[in-house]
C-alpha cells in the first residue's frame, strides 16, 4: 500500500509551507470529512475552524454536491465557454445574478480567486478603453490586503512577505493606501486616503479601486460605518470603477450572499470564488454591472478581451448551482445571522479570560484574535515571542488540540476563525472550548519563555 505521507514528501510541492514542516515525520494526511469535522489517516478528529480555507461553507461530506458533479460528468464533462453556452453555466450565472446587489447581472467565470481579481483588473481596463479613456490603467489597493498570488493579483496584494521576492517582476500601476485599522466613522481617514491618491496620480489615470468588504490580511478588519459609501462617492466623482473583492466575503461568510449587501453598497464589480461551490470544485468569477458590459459590447472592440480554458466549466458550474440553491433552501444566510452574536460573544469571553489577547475583530462567521504578551500592562510580544509563535508553536498547539484555524502572521500574531456556515451552537461551543485550551497553552509557553 502506498505511503501517502512519504509519497507527498517525495513528489508534491506544497503551497505556502516551509520544507521543515513539509518533511516532518508528523505531516498530517487528511482522509475524510463530515459536517464541520475532518479526520486524518491516523484517525485523529479535527474541528475545521477555517472551513478548509474560508470555503467549505456547507461543510464536508455533502452527497448532493458530489452526486451533481457525477451526473454532470456523465452528461457533459467539458466544453469551453467560448462562443458556446450550456445549461449549468446558465443556471449558475442566473442564480448569482439573482442574489447580487443592484444591477450586477453579468457573470464571467474563471477557476480561482486570483484569476477573478486579474479578470476584474482587465475588465476595468477594457471598459475604460471602450469609453475612450486610454490613460486609465492604475489600480488603488490597501496595505495588508490580500487579492491573490498570481503576478498581477500579487501586485495589488498588500502583504509584504508575499511580495518581497517578486518585486522586480511587479507591474508599476498599483498604489497602496492605508487600510481601515483604527479608523472611525467620524474620521474616515482611510477613505480620504483613497481620494488623495486618486488626485495625486491624476483621476484620468486611475481605472479601479479594489477592497475587501472585511479585510482578511491584518486580521478581519471591519470597516467603520460610512466607509463603503464614501468609497462609492469618491469613485463616482472621478469616474473610477469600484471593485469589492469578495473571494472570502461572498456566499454567506458575512451572513449575505454578497458581503457588499452587509455594508449597503453596490460596487461596479465583485470578485468571488471559494464558497460559490463550497470548494467542492474550483470556481471563481467576476460579477459586473450590466451597463458596464453593454458599454463594451457597443464599443469598437465589441468583446471582453479575456478568457480561459476552464472558465464556466460545466461540472463546476453545475455544483455551484446546487450549492447556491441549497443555501436558499436551508436558509444558510439566516442561520449565520442568527448565530453570529453567539459566536461573537464567545470570542469576547475569550478576550476577557485571557490577558494575552489584545482584542477580537470580525463579523458574520469570520473573526480574528490578535495576541500580545500582557494586555493589562500593555506589553506586546517581543520579536522572539512572535518568531516562536509564528514559527511553529501555535501550529503545534492547534494541531494537538484538534483545532484547524489559521495562526496568522500578517502584520501581527493572530488566530483567524472561519467555521463552515452550517456550524450550530454545539460546534461553536466546541470551537470556543478548543480555542480556550489553545490560549491557555500559549500563555504558558509565553511565561516559560520570558
Amino acid at each position: 500500500m502506498l505511503d501517502f505521507r512519504a509519497a507527498s514528501q517525495a513528489h508534491v510541492v506544497p503551497h505556502f509551507t516551509k520544507g521543515a514542516a513539509w518533511n516532518a515525520e508528523n505531516l498530517v494526511v487528511m482522509d475524510r470529512g463530515e459536517g464541520c469535522y475532518v479526520w486524518d489517516t491516523d484517525g485523529n478528529r479535527y474541528l475545521d475552524g477555517l472551513a478548509g480555507l474560508f470555503c467549505t461553507n456547507l461543510g464536508h461530506g455533502r452527497r448532493d454536491l458530489a452526486q451533481e458533479a457525477a451526473r454532470q460528468m456523465e452528461r457533459l464533462a467539458f466544453y469551453p465557454n467560448w462562443g458556446f453556452t450550456h445549461e449549468p453555466v446558465s443556471k449558475a450565472a442566473t442564480l448569482i445574478a439573482d442574489v447580487a446587489p443592484g444591477d450586477l447581472d453579468e457573470v464571467f467565470f474563471v477557476s480561482s480567486g486570483s484569476e477573478a481579481v486579474e479578470s476584474a483588473m482587465k475588465f476595468a481596463r477594457n471598459y475604460h478603453l471602450a469609453n475612450g479613456d486610454e490613460g486609465r490603467y492604475k489600480v488603488i489597493s490597501r496595505e495588508w490586503s490580500y487579492h491573490g498570488t498570481t503576478l498581477a493579483a500579487l501586485t495589488v496584494t498588500g502583504v509584504p512577505k508575499f511580495r518581497k521576492h517578486f518585486l522586480p517582476m511587479m507591474w508599476d500601476g498599483v498604489r497602496h493606501v492605508p487600510n481601515t485599522l483604527g479608523d472611525t466613522s467620524e474620521q474616515l481617514d482611510s477613505a480620504r486616503a483613497v481620494e488623495e491618491m486618486i488626485l495625486a496620480e491624476g483621476p484620468e489615470t486611475v481605472a479601479m479601486v479594489i477592497a475587501e468588504p472585511v479585510q482578511n490580511g491584518r486580521g478581519c478588519l471591519v470597516p467603520p460605518d460610512g466607509y463603503w459609501q464614501e468609497l462609492r462617492r469618491i469613485c463616482d466623482r472621478y469616474g473610477v470603477l469600484l471593485c469589492a473583492d469578495e473571494v472570502i466575503c461572498s456566499f454567506g461568510r458575512l451572513g449575505h450572499f454578497f458581503g457588499s449587501e452587509r455594508f449597503g453598497v453596490v460596487p461596479d464589480l465583485i470578485t468571488f470564488a471559494k464558497g460559490v461551490t463550497s470548494a467542492y470544485l474550483p470556481l471563481g468569477g467576476v460579477v459586473v454591472r450590466r451597463a458596464l458590459m453593454d458599454q463594451i459590447w457597443d464599443s469598437e472592440v465589441g468583446l471582453f478581451n479575456h478568457g480561459s480554458t476552464f472558465g464556466g466549466h460545466p461540472v463546476a458550474t453545475a455544483v455551484a448551482a446546487v450549492n447556491i440553491q441549497a443555501m436558499h433552501d436551508e436558509k444558510v444566510m439566516e442561520h449565520v445571522r442568527s448565530h453570529e452574536q453567539y459566536l461573537r460573544d464567545g470570542f469576547a469571553a475569550l478576550v476577557a479570560a485571557h490577558g494575552i489577547v489584545r482584542e477580537w475583530r470580525g463579523t458574520g462567521y469570520f473573526y480574528a484574535l490578535e495576541l500580545m504578551r500582557d494586555r493589562e500592562t500593555g506589553e506586546d510580544l517581543s520579536e522572539a515571542d512572535a518568531a516562536g509563535l509564528q514559527g511553529g508553536v501555535l501550529a503545534r498547539i492547534l494541531r494537538e488540540e484538534g483545532l484547524l484555524v489559521r495562526p496568522d502572521d500578517r502584520g501581527a500574531t493572530m488566530l483567524t476563525f472561519s467555521p463552515p456556515l452550517v456550524a450550530d451552537r454545539d460546534v461553536i461551543d466546541d470551537l470556543h472550548a478548543r480555542a480556550d485550551r489553545v490560549l491557555n497553552r500559549t500563555a504558558a509557553w509565553l511565561n516559560e519563555n520570558r
